[in-house]
């Protein structure tokens, strides 16, 4: 079954439910990047988090980059998702030489730092927020920043759970939130809800349906589903692209590389495609840039 996101609400409205299954998109993000565990885990966690704020957004044409820059061994991680279920993202270090026998907590690898998160709405320039990292295990981070940066009272969970070589056996999470002025009844629920509820992994480990574990995580807040929405890890690099990043690197700048007379190889950071540009190729889109000045 294709990874999805399931977006409900709950508590007659008071509640706003995001919760997704992305087991494909996790691992299809570990086999590109070729990670060690502990950075499957981080990188997965990210790439969730980022298929639950991109089904948050209103419009299709938003897009929502988080950004980790962590002072740990994994650096960072860089996740983008757009509001049609499209996700990808990169580690800034994929292998740090921890394997299944001798793992090391994602808290370790990302270690203290910042969070960041551009949302490309729209407008003329991206709404940009930023906390502190807390914990470095991502949920607790992002909870902060909701609570920090934008002033909502946000739950987050973010699981990966691996095989014993490594690849991905389960992945998802949940974003929870509460409206503005909701009743104190309906608060002490939720909070009752969550404090009784196993991880959302173990429980989608089990056999368990996203749809049957929000049922029950909510079963005395009357769940109401929305929607469910299909998300997977989608790259829209091409060589258009990449030509137009050579094109807007400037005239000088690329006179100096085909004065090296090599090919150049560049590489998509998020999917590792690699795009190979001749000294011709190289040449045409110099010829370009000239004809266009003048």
């Amino acid at each position: 079954m294709p990874d999805y996101v399931l977006k409900a609400t709950a508590g007659n409205g008071q509640i706003r439910v995001f919760a997704a299954t992305t087991q494909g998109l996790a691992e299809t993000a570990r086999r590109l990047h070729q990670t060690s565990p502990v950075v499957t885990q981080a990188l997965g966690r990210l790439l969730t988090a980022g298929s639950l704020m991109g089904s948050m957004m209103k419009n299709a044409d938003e897009l929502i980059t988080l950004k980790i820059a962590g002072e740990g061994p994994l650096s960072g991680l860089l996740v983008t998702a757009d509001a049609k279920g499209n996700v990808k993202g990169y580690p800034y270090v994929n292998d740090l030489h921890d394997t299944m026998e001798s793992p090391l907590p994602v808290s370790k690898a990302i270690g203290g730092g910042a969070l960041n998160i551009m949302k490309d709405i729209g407008l003329k320039e991206p709404y940009v927020g930023y906390s502190p990292l807390i914990s470095g295990e991502l949920a607790e981070d992002l909870t902060y920043y909701y609570a920090q940066s934008e002033q909502i009272p946000t739950s987050v969970s973010l699981g990966v759970l691996l095989n014993n070589d490594g690849t991905v056996r389960q992945a998802g999470g949940f974003i929870i939130q509460l409206m503005p002025d909701t009743d104190d009844e309906v608060i002490d629920a939720l909070e009752a809800a969550l404090a009784d509820t196993p991880s959302l992994t173990k429980l989608l480990d089990e056999g368990k349906s996203l749809e049957a574990i929000m049922e029950d995580l909510f079963k005395n807040l009357s769940l109401k589903v929305n929607k469910t929405e299909i998300t997977r890890f989608s790259c829209d690099c091409s060589r258009q692209r990449i030509t137009k990043a050579l094109t807007s690197i400037g005239k000088k700048d690329l006179i100096d590389i085909i004065s090296d007379q090599e090919d150049i190889e560049i590489n998509c950071d998020f999917c590792k495609e690699k795009y190979l540009f001749s000294t011709a190729d190289l040449e045409s889109i110099l010829t370009r840039i000239e004809e266009n000045e003048g």
